[in-house]
């Protein structure tokens, strides 16, 4: 470690050879509320339905470090009543040294998401427990396909737009 706590990048034999580190991963952003307590805890309904959202960004913060924030949103509803909603944004910071251009975007919206998830999936499973709800395990996420699903999407987009010009 250096002066000031942080581990030095590792020596290595090649100037030129590719690094990805997790340096540090945070709870950036949380919401948890339970508008209807303590009514929803005595009787939550029959079969409530959940919906899980999710997005990832990442972002250059200075030289070789990343910010990748993965944001999840949990609704609870039983029929038109609102048992819990949770608003998390989790983040994780990284140091990329020596990655190529074509593998920087993927590495940061798929691997990076995919190493931060199992605390996400942690911290949704004691707020809901700790909200006094069962605890709501969230199934992983597929984050090469939500990838390549919104690469798409951006793609027809700028089709349609260029088609409109």
């Amino acid at each position: 470690m250096n002066s000031n706590g942080q581990d030095k990048m590792p020596a290595t034999d090649e100037p030129n050879q590719a690094l990805f580190n997790m340096l540090t991963q945070y709870v950036k952003d949380l919401s948890f509320e339970n508008p209807n307590a303590p009514a929803s805890l005595q009787s939550p309904g029959e079969n409530p339905n959940i919906e899980v959202g999710v997005n990832v960004g990442g972002s250059k913060l200075d030289g070789q470090n990343f910010e990748v924030i993965l944001n999840i949103s949990v609704s609870a509803k039983s029929k038109d009543t609102s048992i819990y909603e949770i608003e998390l944004a989790y983040a994780g910071l990284f140091q990329l040294v020596n990655i190529p251009d074509e593998a920087m975007e993927p590495l940061l919206l798929i691997k990076c998401p995919d190493l931060i998830f199992p605390f996400v999936r942690r911290l949704i499973v004691d707020l809901t427990r700790e909200g006094g709800f069962p605890p709501l395990m969230l199934n992983p996420f597929d984050f090469e396909s939500l990838y390549v699903n919104n690469k798409e999407q951006l793609e027809e987009t700028a089709t349609a737009d260029d088609s409109n010009i």
